[in-house]
């Protein structure tokens, strides 16, 4: 959804849309989008920002970071996005930026592509672990057997050889 920023008047512009699957394309291996994204929120501008706040329901599934099993997860984020004319932000490397610079991003034109903030939101609230289940046991680093699904038969003896000396010692 784009939104003519020079129609925006002094009162906040609500907004509220749905994106199926299809719509946001996320380009990372081990997500995906599994159902429709529902996006609320409000666009206000003044003459220095424009605000866009608002929160997303995304439902999605991630490969499990120990077996790579699809693991279904429900995000549910809340965001507030500011962004500056270019000509407003400093391009100095010696520029001292506050924390809340951080959070501001820079707009050329005068049009906001709401996907495009969605689809960030959704890739800065990923979660960096997720298991299929807290006891996970991940897969054989020998055979790349699912070790949730039971053991392999490759033994698991293969020693790193640079703890081999330690084997035959015992406590």
């Amino acid at each position: 959804m784009k939104v003519d920023l020079l129609s925006v008047s002094d009162e906040p512009l609500p907004f509220s849309f749905q994106l199926a699957p299809g719509d946001i394309d996320l380009d990372t291996e081990g997500v995906r989008v599994v159902g429709d994204i529902s996006v609320v929120g409000e666009l206000s501008k003044n003459a220095a920002k424009t605000d866009v706040r608002g929160s997303i329901k995304a439902p999605v599934e991630i490969d499990c970071t120990r077996c790579l099993s699809p693991t279904r997860q429900s995000l549910d984020i809340v965001f507030d996005a500011d962004f500056v004319d270019k000509e407003l932000f400093p391009d100095s490397k010696e520029t001292h930026l506050e924390r809340g610079d951080l959070d501001t991003d820079v707009i050329e034109g005068n049009e906001l592509d709401l996907n495009d903030i969605v689809r960030e939101q959704i890739l800065l609230n990923l979660p960096e672990t997720v298991l299929c289940r807290e006891d996970c046991r991940g897969i054989c680093p020998q055979c790349g057997k699912d070790l949730n699904e039971g053991d392999c038969q490759c033994g698991g003896d293969d020693i790193d050889p640079r703890w081999a000396a330690l084997k035959d010692l015992k406590g």
